[in-house]
């Protein structure tokens, strides 16, 4: 048994569990995200990697066992968003940001068809005014969309601890 799964697998039984269960957030589905919002893996990954182009502000509005596990260098955690204190983070961290700060969301918790995160981050953001939001569209999940696509990960310290043997 692959065990570097199990956290992935974890976060798609959570995201399962919340797309059945009542949520805080409006329930709006990822596909109402406009088409004009999303960035694929492999633009946002080539723009992390210019040293020409300006860094957005990276959020990631999913489950921490996931950010832990893995996470997109420089991303900060904001989420889950499917619930009022994810929500309540995501507002407290862009707070005092000016409304056209460039911010890339992303979540990765399980197939996009049933991310309850992501279209409740977008609305959250697109109502406090922000006007320079993309989405990362992740189609199945970020460890297969990110991390298995060869793109830069960071771990955060416990779980790289956590893996040891």
């Amino acid at each position: 048994m692959n065990f570097r799964a199990i956290p992935f697998i974890l976060a798609c039984a959570l995201c399962l569990l919340e797309s059945s269960a009542p949520i805080a957030a409006q329930a709006a589905p990822a596909s109402s995200i406009p088409s004009a919002a999303l960035i694929s893996p492999a633009v946002l990954a080539s723009r992390l990697r210019s040293a020409a182009a300006s860094k957005p502000l990276i959020l990631q509005v999913g489950f921490r066992v996931l950010f832990d596990e893995a996470h997109i260098p420089g991303a900060e955690f904001a989420g889950p968003t499917s619930k009022d204190s994810g929500l309540a983070l995501l507002r407290e961290r862009v707070a005092q940001l000016p409304l056209a700060t460039p911010i890339v969301i992303y979540c990765g918790c399980c197939p996009w068809s049933h991310c309850p995160n992501i279209a409740a981050a977008f609305q959250a953001l697109q109502a406090l005014g922000f006007t320079h939001v993309q989405v990362l569209h992740i189609r199945d999940n970020f460890g297969a969309n990110w991390v298995q696509a060869g793109f830069p990960v960071t771990k955060t310290a416990a779980a790289t601890s956590s893996h040891g043997s």
